[in-house]
């Protein structure tokens, strides 16, 4: 019968902060929101994020698809591939660390988006495209733990399904 969950790590598991882990995400280039559109059918769409406090964003336009589902049912899981291995990896089949977090979505014009959000995400997009209010800014608040996978040990533990996982909170503290 598996044991339950508790604060503290497991031996052999990570011991990683929930500052470590914010860190982790900042440094990420991609990331995949899963949802349920209307008809309950699982739809995933890989998107570019950026970090601003205990917050995900990425931008989208008013008539995308992931816009609609994610105003119909805005609780999502978000997981997010985290390369190891530097060098190593381009010779040997490293696979990625990932954090997965449940998170809800709100959909904000793009005013409402921190600077430095704004910035990042809409780097490259023309202005036109944003004057005419087709762009807006998804937050994804995520909530309980995260839940991760090969972060926090070293490549030789990654082998080890039960010693590469962790979780750890969302919230800082």
């Amino acid at each position: 019968m598996p044991q339950p969950e508790t604060d503290r790590p497991a031996a052999g598991r990570p011991s990683l902060t929930t500052e470590q882990v914010w860190r982790a995400l900042a440094r990420q280039p991609f990331m995949v929101i899963a949802m349920v559109n209307r008809h309950g059918r699982g739809r995933s769409v890989g998107v570019t994020p950026a970090v601003h406090g205990d917050d995900l964003w990425f931008a989208a336009t008013e008539t995308d698809w992931k816009v609609t589902h994610l105003r119909h049912q805005p609780e999502v899981s978000v997981t997010v591939p985290v390369r190891r291995g530097g060098l190593l990896a381009l010779v040997a089949p490293i696979p990625p660390a990932t954090v997965t977090v449940p998170a809800t979505a709100q959909v904000l014009p793009v005013g409402d988006a921190p600077d430095d959000v704004r910035r990042r995400l809409l780097r490259g997009l023309t202005e036109p495209d944003a004057e005419r209010g087709d762009v807006v800014m998804v937050r994804l608040t995520p909530h309980g733990d995260f839940v991760t996978y090969g972060l926090g040990v070293p490549l030789r533990v990654m082998a080890d399904t039960e010693r590469a996982r962790g979780r750890v909170p969302v919230a800082r503290g």
